[in-house]
């Protein structure tokens, strides 16, 4: 490992937090944090704190000596000085004198001393920070130090391998005792730089903010150094010849590890998925021992609360004969839930607070052939787990190559997987209506598709924006951020819609809810108009609405937990315009169309549902559309779009909004809402 220190680096952030009153102790201990959050072989998602301890000044206008440290939920990678809120020392000081001291208490207590009291709350370790002596502290979980640790003889090989510079500390849950553990030991040997935490991680600490950081590159890389002299290899296992495709199994599993699946009320509790494969992913999921090695538990505690203590494991998908295949899927996940439960159970009978069980679903699948897929509630919380499942794949093939993996005991998880203040980084808010649900929306790179991909969005659901215009398409993803995916479809082309579909489950592991609007507009007397014309029109407006309905439900099929058909079918559909008929007679067959899929797959729990728009200002209703509609109705063209019962103009954001009531309605189904401000001519009841 490679120290990333640059004097010229340090300088800029000391120069550019100056003017905001930040002191040149905090800019560069921000620099150095940032160093060590940008490596994930280091810190990865909330793992490992940093600390400078400094002087600050106060309400009163004193200066006093504080400690800032990382702050709970603050990326260390990307962090800001208000990440490292300060906290008063001296008093954190004195809580050395106690004999112990609750969790509770040690959190209420720094709370009280921050300088500030609407920073986050400091981290769980911040004791260990405050009780050493040195103006710089570091602290990762680096996979090499893990690796070297999560062994039989890992304190050994530690004591080996760092010598007298580092101290070794035999695995303690972070808090009070850790702190005084950790102290106690400097006390006896002040010569010592850093301790590893055995099977938790690693710290270094100096005067110095080069020093401190440095001093972990080193260490980290001593690791690194004995980790290469390992030998052993994974033996693989025989696999399947002819092993299917992600696109074929991720809707698969998706649905077996729903969290709540309730058919009978149209309510599904979902997780995203995240795929990752490489050659070491599938060189350790090939492994004849995997089911031994990959169940021993999390590489590092607080893992825990992202991935659960051990992977679901599956069998290899053999592609001819996936219906059996998906049968082994759900035994392994009710055995999964069942080893959860009796887990719990044991560790829960001989805590002192009984805790209550968290639900026991997996959020790490591993299949042999194929990958791993990380699990969450969001597309976020998916990546994180799959990141987490990358790092401990690292972990846990460095220490079998020396000897063999073994972390933490099943106690020590489940203490760390229930303890109040690791659940407390997970946060508490309530989810959004359509969290957990993955939505492809057609036509999205403008109008009524842009709008509708944005307010699903805004909904909490995963956005695939789907638009001819490739560019268009990313600029809608850009607005909407996240994990927003823009894909370039024709959907008229059925190789072009199943490629789309395909790269969606690649992302998502499935689909949820499809809004299919993506459409043209063509006029012409029904008796003139060319064939050409009319058939251009029904390719469009109603047999591409037919291909993507038929690549959705075939997704939905295999996930087997329901899903919502949503499609733009325009008032042409029962109200036809003077001169409109290329429009509306395609737009007319896809209103049955809707209520034909409502009828053949609502056993399946799937719903088809279709919004009746009329007169939206959009790409597709030009201005010279406008002019054009309005003669044909013998209307002003001022009056033309308000020319409803409410007299009001509605704009695309309103039909959006239908589509989400829509796709929130789990009991409708084969319904037209209609959107137009009201045009009694096209009501339908």
């Amino acid at each position: 490992m490679k120290s990333r220190w640059s004097d010229a680096e340090a300088q800029s952030f000391i120069t550019r937090y100056a003017p905001h009153g930040i002191g040149a102790e905090l800019a560069v201990r921000v620099y150095t944090t940032r160093l060590l959050g940008g490596d994930p072989a280091l810190v990865l998602h909330g793992g490992g704190n940093t600390s400078v301890k400094t002087r600050a000044r106060d309400l009163l206008g004193e200066d006093v000596d504080v400690l800032c440290v990382k702050g709970s939920g603050w990326d260390m990678g990307a962090i800001e000085p208000a990440g490292l809120p300060a906290v008063r020392l001296e008093p954190l000081r004195r809580l050395r004198a106690l004999s112990s001291l609750s969790d509770e208490d040690m959190v209420n207590y720094q709370r009280i001393n921050l300088l500030d009291s609407s920073a986050p709350n400091p981290s769980v370790e911040t004791l260990l920070h405050a009780f050493l002596p040195h103006k710089f502290v570091e602290h990762t979980h680096s996979t090499a130090v893990l690796a070297l640790t999560d062994q039989p003889e890992g304190e050994v090989i530690a004591r080996e391998v760092f010598g007298d510079r580092m101290a070794c500390v035999p695995y303690t849950i972070p808090g009070f005792a850790l702190a005084n553990s950790v102290a106690a030991i400097f006390d006896s040997d002040p010569k010592v730089q850093g301790a590893i935490l055995l099977r938790h991680g690693i710290f270094t600490f100096a005067d110095d903010a080069r020093a401190a950081y440095e001093l972990m590159i080193e260490m980290v890389t001593f690791a690194e150094t004995r980790l290469a002299n390992g030998r052993k290899t994974i033996v693989q296992a025989q696999l399947p010849a002819n092993i299917a495709t992600v696109t074929q199994i991720a809707p698969i599993l998706r649905g077996a590890v729903a969290l709540e699946n309730h058919p009978r009320e149209g309510k599904y509790k979902r997780q995203i998925v995240c795929f990752r494969s490489n050659p070491q992913i599938l060189h350790y999921t090939g492994g004849a021992e995997l089911a031994r090695y990959s169940q021993q538990g999390v590489a590092t505690p607080d893992h825990t609360i992202r991935t659960k203590n051990w992977p679901l494991l599956v069998p290899p998908p053999p592609a001819d004969r996936l219906p059996e295949w998906a049968e082994q899927v759900r035994i392994a996940v009710a055995g999964f839930v069942a080893r959860y439960h009796a887990y719990f159970a044991r560790n829960n009978a001989r805590v002192k607070e009984i805790k209550k069980e968290l639900d026991p679903l997996p959020r790490v699948i591993l299949v042999p052939g194929v990958g791993l897929f990380g699990l969450g509630a969001s597309a976020k919380d998916a990546s994180i787990a799959a990141d987490i499942a990358e790092s401990t794949i690292e972990v846990v093939t460095a220490a079998e190559a020396m000897s063999r993996y073994q972390p933490i005991p099943e106690e020590d998880q489940f203490d760390v997987e229930y303890w109040s203040l690791e659940q407390a980084k997970l946060g508490k808010s309530a989810e959004k209506p359509l969290a957990r649900q993955v939505a492809v929306v057609t036509g999205g790179g403008s109008g009524i598709g842009r709008a509708t991909a944005r307010a699903m969005a805004a909904n909490g659901a995963e956005i695939a924006v789907l638009d001819i215009d490739a560019a268009a398409a990313q600029r809608v993803a850009k607005e909407i951020g996240g994990a927003a995916l823009p894909l370039a479809c024709d959907v008229t082309d059925r190789n072009s819609v199943q490629r789309t579909f395909d790269a969606v489950v690649g992302q998502f592991g499935g689909v949820d809810i499809v809004v299919s609007n993506a459409g043209a507009a063509w006029q012409g007397r029904i008796g003139e108009v060319d064939d050409a014309t009319l058939r251009r029109s029904f390719e469009l407006n109603f047999f591409a609405h037919q291909t993507v309905a038929r690549a959705a439900v075939r997704i939905m099929q295999a996930r087997g937990t329901g899903g919502c058909l949503l499609f733009n079918t325009s008032k042409q559909a029962v109200n036809p315009g003077k001169d409109f008929g290329p429009y509306g007679l395609p737009k007319a067959a896809t209103l049955f169309l809707v209520k034909q899929y409502a009828l053949d797959y609502g056993k399946d729990g799937i719903r088809s549902n279709a919004v009746n728009a009329d007169r939206i200002r959009t790409g597709l209703l030009t201005d010279e559309m406008v002019a054009a509609r309005a003669k044909a109705r013998g209307v002003p063209e001022g009056d033309y779009m308000s020319g409803n019962l409410l007299g009001r103009e509605v704009a695309a954001e309103d039909v959006a909004q239908a589509f989400v009531f829509l796709a929130l309605a789990n009991k409708t189904t084969a319904a037209t809402l209609t959107v137009d401000g009201g045009n009694i001519e096209a009501s339908l009841r």
